[in-house]
């Protein structure tokens, strides 16, 4: 039976319109911080307060970063079905969808799914090789080092599978899927996409720093210290008016 968005009631579509404007507004943060090309790459986000249905709002597969908008965003049920959200029939979502729905279905911790081929981050995932944790910037945000999920082919949910597998229990919130690219969870969309350019970043420095010489493992008691000031002390945590600690 096809789920329409306008036999919902109005609280769920105001939800929807809501994760749909955000999502689109996020996909902004991909160019722009150097983290895909082209089409490649999706963000998607969890429909808060929505059941039977639960919900999830994606980019749409092979459209341009510079022609999104709310309105092409694609809702989708947790197996990884659209709709009827009132976008064309023939726009589908992205072919990663599969992969964001096991993750969702798998994690209920997390309500955001972020997807790039980010450069030296996706070269480290080429070579089938964690980031180790020679930052303090690691330690902050992903509590050590950065794994390597399995290869996985798209198309179904495989990946999601991997993500799982490697990042349940696991403080990081990014892994390296290998062959492939990187996928990024958080609480919300906005912590995945900012655990994405944390990660690119600290690929490129990690990278670099190899080039001179064998960078300095930073010792697991100092990891756990990092981590937990910065998830716990650091930033505002929601104060109003001011920026937060993923900022």
């Amino acid at each position: 039976m096809t789920v329409r968005l306008t036999d919902l009631p109005a609280d769920v579509q105001q939800a929807v319109a809501a994760t749909r404007a955000n999502v689109a507004r996020l996909h902004e943060e991909l160019p722009r911080w150097e983290l895909v090309v082209w089409t490649a790459g999706n963000i998607s986000e969890r429909v808060p307060g929505t059941s039977d249905p639960e919900l999830f709002v994606i980019k749409p597969s092979g459209v341009s970063y510079d022609e999104l908008a709310p309105e092409l965003m694609v809702v989708c049920t947790m197996d990884g079905v659209k709709i009827d959200d009132g976008t064309p029939a023939e726009l589908t979502p992205s072919s990663d969808t599969a992969a964001h729905a096991y993750v969702y279905r798998n994690m209920p911790e997390v309500s955001g799914v972020v997807h790039t081929h980010s450069t030296y981050a996706t070269a480290w995932a080429a070579r089938g090789e964690e980031i180790p944790c020679v930052l303090t910037m690691m330690g902050d945000e992903f509590g050590g080092s950065i794994p390597v999920g399995p290869l996985a082919i798209i198309g179904d949910d495989s990946i999601g599978q991997g993500i799982v597998e490697t990042l349940t229990g696991h403080r990081s919130r990014a892994v390296l899927m290998q062959n492939h690219g990187v996928f990024t969870i958080g609480p919300t969309a906005r912590k995945a996409v900012a655990a994405a350019v944390m990660c690119e970043e600290v690929a490129r420095t990690v990278h670099i720093s190899r080039q001179l010489g064998d960078p300095i493992a930073i010792p697991d008691d100092i990891v756990d210290r990092l981590f937990d000031r910065y998830q716990n002390v650091y930033g505002q945590h929601g104060a109003a008016g001011v920026t937060t600690q993923e900022d």
